[in-house]
């Protein structure tokens, strides 16, 4: 699948595309950062830019993948989010970073939302996990914003991690968890609402 084929989501605020040249700089800087120590950084160059090429090539080789986060008014990047399966992966994992400037805005939970109803709808997925670093607090309140669970029965990837169980497809639809996410995600789009708390991202 070539990247200009790669499946465009459009939510309230944001744009969903595959990741793209002009985009990698802002990926370089973030797991170059601390913010990335979760996600096996901070990396140097060589390491960022083989993860960058994977997150492409993945497009390719499983039919789905990581989309960059845009802003659908300034095109500004926030981040990114979507599916994830690399060798080795137990199962497929719902996935997402946020870069260190755009934290706190919600983004994520909105983005998140958008990707797992293209992989439980369009393609079909009946569930996935998140694979987390248990000391990443913000990224477990978020799977669990999402209705994600602990299954301590779950295989994990390297041991270190745990993992979050998704609602299934049948159990999401139309249930309290997906209402309660579409209620936060209007929230923060509203420029007049001021959520109380800090956003899940």
């Amino acid at each position: 699948m070539a990247t200009e084929n790669i499946p465009v989501l459009e939510t309230q605020r944001l744009i969903l595309r595959g990741p793209a040249p002009e985009d990698y700089p802002n990926f370089k800087a973030t797991f170059a950062s601390y913010r990335s120590r979760f996600m096996g950084g901070p990396l140097n160059a060589y390491e960022t830019w083989m993860l960058y090429a994977a997150e492409i090539g993945h497009w390719n080789i499983r039919g789905y993948g990581m989309w960059m986060i845009h802003d659908k008014v300034t095109d500004e990047t926030y981040g990114m989010a979507g599916g994830w399966m690399p060798a080795a992966w137990p199962e497929k994992e719902i996935a997402w970073i946020i870069w260190p400037d755009a934290a706190g805005h919600g983004y994520a939970l909105e983005a998140l939302h958008a990707a797992r109803k293209y992989f439980y709808g369009t393609l079909g997925w009946d569930g996935a996990v998140s694979y987390l670093d248990p000391k990443n607090l913000d990224s477990i309140r978020l799977a669990e914003r999402l209705g994600a669970v602990k299954d301590k029965e779950a295989p994990s990837v390297d041991g270190h991690d745990v993992v979050y169980r998704h609602p299934s497809a049948e159990n999401l639809t139309n249930s309290q968890i997906y209402h309660g996410i579409e209620m936060e995600i209007s929230h923060y789009a509203d420029p007049m609402s001021k959520p109380k708390g800090y956003a899940l991202d």
